[in-house]
């Protein structure tokens, strides 16, 4: 405001969420995926019988098998039993039945369980207090929020039924073996998938590090455009529109390294799988091949051997990739699970009541705040609204006038000092109930993406349409709602952009008249109001004025003369307070703002 010193107050949000990936996994975060599940008990018990029955037969086929080439090398087509080869048909029949029903079964418990984790997420992202929300970064929360749902998929459909089945599969094979077979067997199927697991596990190690890059760099490519597209017009309005490519284009250049390095540490992962594998089913089939020649084993067991490797490793096989991208789950899980363990600075007290407000009278004493201790913003500061009364703040860009409001909504909470209303301390009733009770019209009104309607009922959802209607004529927003081809159905555009500051700036009003308050802040609210707009906005304020008890963030002079106090702000302190009258007979800091806006407006 033209005529009062200061610098403005600022909160600097650092480039990073603060939430990086950790250096190590954080496997504890698996046990709280455990509540996400006990919905579906039933559905879990059923899914694991399947499982069960699918291995058994899994494991069947092979023999079966067997006995059919046994038959085909001593007999004729004519005389195998039609029943084996019935069998064999039916096995593989409800191998697959029953893994299809089990993945049916368990399909509805993961996606009700990535459900109930997103929420969980989303609804504790807006729990947490103002400080955190201008430091975040909206690109790169989205995109953990999004790769940890879907982490959470991956590790609820593959880690649970393939990594302990594939392991349960491998040691009947191994038993049986072993037990009907040459210990050697067995030997070289413990051995290879030693190794095989052993190799995997410290090549995926070795890997983890590439694939925390590339999250990295994808978030903050992500982050960067979203950035950029929500402030299209700054960028437009300084020509940088190539400045802004090229920053995103270097963010993309990391991506691409990353995936680059990524990619190569993949072929060295799996060209290593490969050969553990192959080797083990040469060894195996060459042992094979070498009974059979001595007469130990049929040509039918020698299939057998060549099917039951199979049957191992190509669950195996598929082990390593579950492995692989069960690690990189983990670090997105992490990452989403370390969004629920942000604590809000602003917090209700154990057992807070709701508040209660029937007159609105507001009370500041001796209130001090501060963002960073060495800066003190709010200095013991003292005052008094009475009930239905207009309390103007003014002040120099600095000066903690907006800091009032924000301190009576409970963004933030105060160092010292207290604020009550209606004699109740509003750090001791719920934030809820004292929300309920404030309506805000703030200087930068931002809309939704939606009608102009929605974003009026936006302030009671619970509102009728005549009620809507009311609000919408109380802010002089009839006129301009009818010029409308579309009328109150109007989109508004991404953050309200297809309307003017002034319609938004009546909209926000009608929202927050709406809510039907106790009490009214409004910010800086006609500032971007022409004077005839503005002359109507006051006109409407003024005509439910003794309905709740209003505090006016103020910039234009002329709008608060009619205030029933007036508090001059200067570097967090109360310099003059009075009317509008008594502070131009003082003389003082009031009066030569006034007189200054009064010459910039002749």
């Amino acid at each position: 405001m033209r005529g009062f010193g200061g610098k403005r107050s600022s909160l600097h949000g650092s480039e990073e969420d603060g939430l990086g990936k950790p250096d190590k996994m954080n496997w504890a975060s698996l046990s709280q995926l455990v509540p996400y599940l006990s919905e579906f008990k039933g559905r879990i018990f059923l899914a694991m019988l399947c499982l069960v029955g699918a291995k058994v037969a899994s494991v069947g086929l092979p023999f079966i098998l067997k006995d059919i080439v046994d038959q085909l090398n001593s007999s004729s087509l004519l005389v195998i039993p039609l029943a084996l080869l019935i069998a064999y048909g039916l096995v593989r029949f409800v191998n697959v039945l029953f893994g299809e029903l089990r993945d049916t079964l368990f399909g509805r418990v993961t996606e009700r369980a990535m459900r109930r984790i997103g929420h969980a997420v989303f609804k504790h992202l807006h729990s947490l207090d103002l400080a955190y929300h201008l430091n975040r970064r909206t690109g790169g929360v989205s995109r953990d929020i999004e790769r940890g749902v879907n982490g959470v998929s991956f590790l609820m459909r593959f880690m649970v039924f393939n990594i302990v089945p594939t392991f349960i599969e491998i040691g009947m094979i191994v038993g049986i073996l072993f037990v009907k077979y040459s210990p050697w067997f067995a030997l070289i199927v413990l051995v290879s998938v030693v190794a095989y697991v052993g190799f995997s596990v410290v090549a995926t190690e070795w890997r983890t590090e590439t694939i925390r890059q590339m999250n990295r760099a994808e978030s903050k490519s992500s982050t960067r455009s979203v950035d950029s597209l929500l402030n299209f017009e700054t960028v437009k309005y300084f020509n940088n529109e190539t400045y802004e490519a090229q920053r995103y284009d270097n963010n993309l250049a990391d991506w691409e390294q990353a995936r680059r390095a990524n990619r190569l540490t993949l072929f060295g992962l799996n060209a290593g799988q490969s050969f553990i594998i192959s080797a083990a089913m040469a060894v195996a089939m060459v042992l094979a091949a070498y009974r059979v020649d001595s007469g130990e084993m049929s040509i039918g067991e020698f299939v057998l051997i060549n099917a039951l490797m199979m049957q191992i490793f190509v669950p195996l096989n598929f082990l390593g990739f579950v492995y692989r991208e069960m690690k990189g789950s983990m670090a997105n899980i992490d990452a989403m699970f370390a969004l629920l363990k942000v604590k809000p600075m602003v917090r209700d007290i154990e057992g807070a009541k709701e508040l209660v407000v029937d007159n609105g009278r507001i009370e500041f004493k001796n209130a001090a705040f501060a963002y960073h201790s060495a800066r003190p913003i709010l200095k013991d500061i003292s005052f008094n609204v009475e009930p239905k009364q207009k309390v103007a703040i003014v002040g120099g860009s600095g000066s903690g006038k907006s800091t009032v409001s924000k301190t009576l909504f409970r963004f933030y909470d105060l160092t010292s000092g207290k604020i009550e209303i209606d004699g109740q301390d509003i750090s001791q009733v719920s934030q809820q109930s004292l929300r309920r009770a404030i309506s805000v019209v703030p200087q930068d009104t931002v809309l939704f993406n939606a009608s102009i309607f929605d974003n009026i009922k936006y302030g009671n959802v619970q509102a009728s349409e005549e009620q809507v209607r009311q609000v919408i004529r109380m802010a002089y927003l009839e006129d301009f709602i009818n010029s409308l081809p579309e009328r109150e159905n109007t989109q508004v555009g991404e953050r309200g952009l297809k309307l003017s500051g002034g319609e938004k700036q009546r909209v926000a009003i009608a929202r927050a008249l709406l809510k039907k308050p106790k009490i009214m802040v409004f910010d800086e609210a006609t500032s971007s109001l022409d004077s005839q707009a503005e002359k109507r906005i006051l006109q409407a304020m003024e005509s439910v004025r003794g309905q709740y008890t209003s505090v006016v963030i103020a910039h234009r002079l002329s709008t608060i003369v009619d205030a029933d106090l007036i508090l001059v702000l200067d570097q967090g302190r109360i310099a003059e307070q009075g009317t509008h009258e008594e502070l131009l007979v003082r003389n003082g800091l009031y009066a030569a703002a006034w007189e200054l806006q009064n010459q910039g407006a002749n």
